[in-house]
């Protein structure tokens, strides 16, 4: 068995002569969770989809837990768990019987009263599916993924629509999902979910991969300079350095010990973010973005 969940070289899709994933290269490894970042129109979905089976590609290669996802057979089907941005609707079935229903489509799926448990819709199980929040829809749409017990789970901004305690309630679902060997590819505006949760991410814009890695190391994070800021009578001061600790330790003995109004910043996946898909549509820079304070 590969150690490579998803495996793609030059993958291609263009509309009318306009490349929407335009070349990419994409490596995921079994158990990892990867997530897939970008502005929409990026080619995020369009790539996932592609990699889902639910659309051919123009050129390239891509393997898919070893298979083609161009070719899909109903076994290979069944080896993935999906979660599309829209829900598929069953307005007068019941919770229950939904995910009851498309357990029957699996050859090994979880227990169905156990999975409506996990994504939290325990007091819902016999409400009918129009009578849900948009929230509850999302977490049953959770179940209908996870239902088949896949080897490879693809989220596709997953969380849309839940509220905080529901995302983190969410976000200790795929903890254990990838504890038990689940491989998970998200796609998620949500920049402290993609933090939280991904072992690695890629940053797609224009149809390219701009950048790859893990979210602490991401376009150089980790070596970016921080922003030391600090109060003083003739207002506050910003100095930018890549010793902050000696800066705070020489602010420290000037002002005896107190430094008024302190905060040291690094750049967060965000700001990186931010200046990965701005560089590539030419706008402003990383240190534009941040700017000096």
């Amino acid at each position: 068995m590969t150690e490579l969940a998803v495996d793609v070289h030059g993958l291609v899709k263009e509309y009318g002569g306009t490349p929407a994933v335009d070349g990419i290269d994409l490596q995921v490894h079994r158990g990892e969770c990867f997530a897939l970042l970008g502005p929409n129109g990026a080619g995020k979905t369009t790539a996932i989809e592609i990699l889902e089976g639910y659309r051919a590609r123009d050129a390239g290669n891509a393997l898919v837990l070893g298979h083609d996802p161009g070719r899909p057979t109903r076994d290979w089907r069944s080896r993935i768990g999906i979660v599309l941005q829209t829900a598929t609707d069953n307005a007068e079935l019941s919770v229950s019987e939904v995910v009851s229903h498309f357990a029957h489509y699996y050859p090994n799926p979880r227990d169905p009263e156990s999975v409506i448990d996990a994504v939290g819709l325990s007091e819902k199980r016999r409400t009918r599916t129009r009578n849900l929040s948009g929230g509850q829809r999302r977490r049953l749409d959770v179940a209908l993924g996870i239902i088949g017990r896949p080897e490879l789970l693809f989220l596709d901004e997953p969380t849309t629509g839940f509220d905080p305690e529901a995302r983190r309630d969410f976000w200790d679902l795929i903890d254990r999902l990838r504890s038990d060997g689940t491989t998970i590819v998200l796609t998620t505006h949500y920049l402290d979910e993609a933090e939280r949760l991904a072992d690695r991410v890629a940053v797609i814009a224009r149809g390219r991969i701009v950048a790859e890695g893990p979210p602490s190391s991401l376009g150089g994070r980790e070596a970016a300079d921080a922003v030391v800021s600090w109060w003083t009578p003739d207002g506050t001061q910003t100095r930018r350095t890549a010793e902050p600790t000696q800066l705070v330790s020489e602010l420290a003995a000037q002002h005896g010990g107190e430094i008024p109004e302190l905060t040291v910043r690094r750049p967060s996946l965000e700001d990186i973010y931010l200046s990965l898909v701005g560089r590539s549509a030419g706008s402003p820079s990383e240190t534009e973005i941040l700017g000096d304070s």
